[in-house]
């Protein structure tokens, strides 16, 4: 539950900082986004990349979104594993 809402905000993130980035406005830094997606954000920044078509250019995003959510799904699996 708590990682279902955690990429929400993930998700909400990005989306805020696609709007800003349209608006030229102040933006939300790299180094956060990044770190919310390697904190167990990676399926809500994943989403909201190709959603939003937001960073998707960029190799590095591609890579922690990709990267960071085969992470999560396996630790998800693990969990899942262990709990049964």
């Amino acid at each position: 539950m708590l990682i279902a809402i955690w990429n929400s905000i993930v998700f909400l993130t990005y989306g805020l900082d696609k709007r800003k980035a349209i608006q030229n406005r102040w933006r939300i830094p790299e180094k956060v986004l990044l770190l919310e997606s390697w904190v167990l954000g990676g399926f809500g920044a994943l989403l909201s990349g190709y959603l939003f078509h937001h960073k998707v250019r960029k190799w590095y995003f591609q890579a922690t979104w990709w990267g960071s959510s085969l992470l999560l799904a396996g630790a998800l699996f693990l969990i899942l594993q262990w709990i049964s």
